[in-house]
C-alpha cells in the first residue's frame, strides 16, 4: 500500500508542477491588429479639411465596437459627419468641414482580428480656418462588458498559485496516509 500512495503522491506533485509550468509560461498573443497609415498622418499640417478621416491597419479589423472620432482644438467638439466605415483594413469616417484653426485629433478604437482592442490618437493641424460647425456629440455609450482592454496577468498567476498550492495540499494529505 506504501508503494500505491507514494507513487500517487508523486503522480500529483508532477501534475501540478506541470499545471503551474503551462499557466505561468504561456506566451501573450502578439498578434494585435497595428496601425500602418492614416489620413491625415500624423503631425501633417493641413490648409483644408480633408473629406474623411482613413486609417489603414496591417490586418482586417472586425466591424463590431469600431470607433472612429475627430476632435477639435478644444478637445470635446466632434468633426465626423457620419457613421464609420469598416472595409477589411481600412476605418474611415466622413468629416465635416473643420472650424477654428489649431491641433485636431483622430481618436480610434477597433477590434483586432483575434478580439483584442486596439485604440490610439493621430494628432493633426489644421493651418487656416474653415467655416465648419462642430456636430453634436453624440450621448456617450454605456460601457460596454468585456471592452476594458486587455485580460490582466494577475488572474493567471492566482490560478497557477492556486492549482501549485492544490497540487501540494493533495500530495501532502496522500503522503499523510501513508503514514
Amino acid at each position: 500500500m506504501t508503494s500505491r500512495c507514494s507513487f500517487a503522491v508523486r503522480m500529483a506533485a508532477v501534475l501540478a508542477a506541470i499545471g503551474a509550468a503551462a499557466v505561468l509560461g504561456a506566451p501573450a498573443a502578439a498578434a494585435h491588429s497595428v496601425l500602418v497609415s492614416s489620413s491625415p498622418s500624423a503631425d501633417a499640417a493641413l490648409a483644408v479639411t480633408p473629406a474623411e478621416a482613413v486609417l489603414e491597419f496591417n490586418e482586417p479589423v472586425e466591424n463590431r465596437f469600431t470607433e472612429l472620432t475627430v476632435l477639435g482644438p478644444d478637445g470635446a467638439s466632434h468633426w465626423e459627419a457620419g457613421p464609420v466605415s469598416v472595409v477589411d483594413t481600412r476605418v474611415s469616417a466622413p468629416l465635416r468641414p473643420l472650424g477654428p484653426a489649431g491641433a485636431y485629433t483622430i481618436r480610434y478604437r477597433v477590434t483586432s482580428a483575434d478580439g483584442h482592442p486596439v485604440s490610439g490618437t493621430i494628432p493633426f493641424r489644421l493651418t487656416a480656418a474653415g467655416g465648419g460647425d462642430a456636430a453634436v456629440p453624440a450621448a456617450a455609450a454605456a460601457a460596454r462588458p468585456g471592452e476594458d482592454g486587455p485580460v490582466p496577468l494577475w488572474p493567471w498567476i492566482t490560478g497557477g498559485a492556486v492549482l501549485l498550492g492544490t497540487g501540494f495540499a493533495v500530495a501532502r494529505h496522500l503522503s499523510r496516509a501513508d503514514a
